[in-house]
C-alpha cells in the first residue's frame, strides 16, 4: 500500500505508551493499539495510537513506544535520537512485513538484541531517488521492549538455518542506478 502522509500499520501492535507525551500529569505506562504512522520531511515518524479510553492520539515520537509496561530505560534516558536513526525524508512511503523476515531476531549495531516488526520504504524524494542515500527502516521491537527504527546497515538478521551473524566490515553502500538501456 502507498501511503502520502499516514497510513496504517501492516499488522496493529498492543503497545504501552510514556503517559508524560500523552497526559498532564504523568503515570507511566498505559495501554495503546498502534494502528499507524505517519511521515513528514524532517521529523521523526509519527506513531498513531489508540487508548484504553478510545482517544486517538497522533503523531507521537518512536521513543514513547514501548513493548510492555515496564520497558527497561537506560540510566541516560530513552530519547528520539535513541529510537530512530534517521528523519523521515518526505511524505511517501510504503509500509511493508517482508515475509522472509517475519517475526526474524536481529542483532542492531550496538549489539543488543530485537525483533523484525515491519519495513518502512520511503520514496518520491530527492534522498530515495539517490542510491547512495536511499534507504528502507526496519521497525525493530528491541530486548528492553523498546521501538528502534534503523536503516538496513544498522542491523544484521538471524536466521538459524542460513546466517552466521559475523558483522560484514567490507560491505559498500549502492551508488548506482542500473538500467537495461
Amino acid at each position: 500500500m502507498i501511503y502520502t502522509a499516514s497510513g496504517s500499520l501492516p499488522t496493529h501492535q498492543y503497545v504501552w505508551v510514556d503517559s508524560s507525551y500523552i497526559r498532564n500529569e504523568a503515570k507511566g505506562y498505559e495501554r495503546a493499539v498502534w494502528f499507524g504512522l505517519n511521515s513528514h520531511p524532517g521529523r521523526a515518524w509519527g506513531c498513531h495510537v489508540m487508548l484504553e479510553c478510545g482517544a486517538v492520539y497522533r503523531n507521537l515520537p518512536p521513543n514513547a513506544i514501548a513493548f510492555s509496561p515496564d520497558p527497561i530505560i537506560p540510566d541516560d534516558g530513552w530519547f528520539v535520537t535513541d529510537a530512530q536513526v534517521w528523519n523521515c525524508y518526505g511524505r511517501q512511503f510504503s509500509l511493508h512485513c517482508y515475509d522472509y523476515l517475519s517475526g526474524l531476531q536481529v542483532i542492531l549495531a550496538d549489539n543488543s538484541n530485537g525483533l523484525y516488526l515491519f519495513t518502512a520504504i520511503p520514496f518520491g524524494d530527492g534522498f530515495s531517488d539517490y542510491p547512495e542515500q536511499s534507504k528502507e527502516f526496519m521497525f525493530i521491537r528491541t530486548e528492553n521492549n523498546l521501538l528502534v527504527i534503523v536503516p538496513t546497515n544498522e542491523l544484521l538478521f538471524i536466521e538459524e538455518s542460513f546466517t552466521n551473524n559475523d558483522w560484514p566490515t567490507d560491505l559498500k553502500a549502492m551508488n548506482q542506478v542500473y538500467t537495461c538501456k
